[in-house]
């Protein structure tokens, strides 16, 4: 693939907690320069980049971030609130525990009240994968399916693993025909991400191919 085809799919992000309103400026710029699908920035910024950009680039963020926890009620709640700040795509966090708890049925709701509180906007599941079992996995990627969310997306790049190429096949695999997935967390290159691309991945969550670039 060419890089400027590989660049149409990142989401190009800036999540660290130290992110201050000079960087996330950078982070569209580039965004926007190389026409990246989306900036992926903390929910605090949405409304100043949207107004920013001005429509030229679509504005993601991030829901119940990065540990999931947070009861439903809230996650709708920041969703909605970003979605009124100008957010174009939402990225999630589910509730891990629950998975592990068996409670797949709460998991499956959650992720259709905040698809609703989308309205009509793209939703990106983030099931961590460096934390689930295979069964697990396999398991995510029926309940994303059966929400009806866009994507499925491997990780938050904030535990103890990011995107492997296996979890790539294994969601390409296991999903419904019409979901998309997302590999974040890791992406160092651009022969990495051609090789998550050719495996299933539509979106790649990643900073550094764009400042490779700049370099």
């Amino acid at each position: 693939m060419d890089k400027k085809d590989i660049l149409k799919l990142v989401d190009h992000t800036l999540l660290a907690q130290t992110a201050t309103w000079e960087e996330i400026r950078k982070i569209l710029d580039d965004a926007m320069k190389y026409e990246a699908a989306s900036a992926c920035i903390p929910a605090a910024y949405v409304k100043q980049a949207a107004e920013y950009v001005a429509g030229k680039l679509p504005i993601c963020t991030v829901i119940g971030f990065p540990n999931g926890y947070s009861t439903t009620a809230v996650k709708v709640y920041e969703t909605k609130d970003a979605i009124a700040n100008g957010a174009d795509e939402i990225d999630m966090v589910i509730n891990i525990g629950f998975l592990k708890d068996g409670r797949y049925q709460e998991v499956e709701e959650e992720i259709r009240q905040v698809h609703e509180a989308c309205e009509g906007r793209i939703l990106k599941v983030i099931i961590e994968t460096c934390l689930l079992t295979e069964e697990e996995k396999i398991r995510m990627c029926e309940i994303v399916t059966s929400a009806g969310a866009e994507f499925i997306k491997t990780s938050t790049g904030f535990s103890t693993g990011g995107a492997i190429l296996e979890d790539v096949a294994l969601m390409k695999a296991h999903v419904g025909k019409e979901v998309r997935i997302k590999a974040a967390g890791g992406i160092s290159s651009f022969e990495d991400a051609e090789k998550f691309v050719s495996l299933g991945a539509n979106r790649l969550g990643t900073s550094r191919l764009i400042k490779m670039m700049g370099r």
